[in-house]
C-alpha cells in the first residue's frame, strides 16, 4: 500500500479531499431527506399530515379494546383461564401505549405545523426587504 508523499506547506490537496469538494452533498441531502416538507413549499392536506398518528391511535384503541375483552373473559368463561390473565393485561398494556404514544403525537404535529408557517412568514419577510 503506498501512500502519496505529502507536501509540507498543505498547498496539495489529497484526491479524497478534491472529491469532497465537488460533490453535490446539498442536493443528495435535499433529495434523501425523511422528511420532504421541509425542503418543499408544497401545502399538504391534513390527512397527510395527520395520517400516521391517526394509525397509530386507531390501531392501539383497537388493541385496548381487545385487551379488555379478553381480560373480561375469565368471569364468563372457566376452560382456559390462566391465558386470558396472562394475555389479557399485555393486550391492555400495548394498546394503552399505542393509543397514549398517537395521541402525544398529534400536538408536536401542530407545534412544528405552527412553527413552519411561522418560519416561512419571516423568511419571506426577510427575502422582502433583503432582495431589493
Amino acid at each position: 500500500m503506498e501512500i502519496p508523499p505529502k507536501s509540507p506547506d498543505g498547498s496539495e490537496k489529497s484526491p479524497q479531499s478534491k472529491e469532497l469538494i465537488t460533490s453535490n452533498t446539498g442536493s443528495t441531502l435535499c433529495m434523501s431527506s425523511r422528511s420532504e416538507s421541509v425542503w418543499t413549499s408544497a401545502s399538504r392536506s391534513k390527512w397527510d399530515i395527520y395520517r400516521k398518528p391517526v394509525i397509530v391511535v386507531s390501531v392501539g384503541a383497537v388493541i385496548f379494546v381487545f385487551g379488555v375483552i379478553i381480560t373480561s373473559l375469565p368471569c364468563f368463561l372457566t376452560e382456559y383461564k390462566a391465558v386470558y390473565k396472562m394475555c389479557g393485561p399485555a393486550f391492555l398494556s400495548l394498546g394503552l401505549m399505542l393509543l397514549v404514544c398517537g395521541l402525544v403525537w398529534i400536538p408536536i404535529i401542530r407545534k412544528k405545523q405552527k412553527q413552519r408557517q411561522k418560519s416561512q412568514f419571516l423568511q419571506s419577510l426577510k427575502s422582502f426587504f433583503f432582495n431589493r
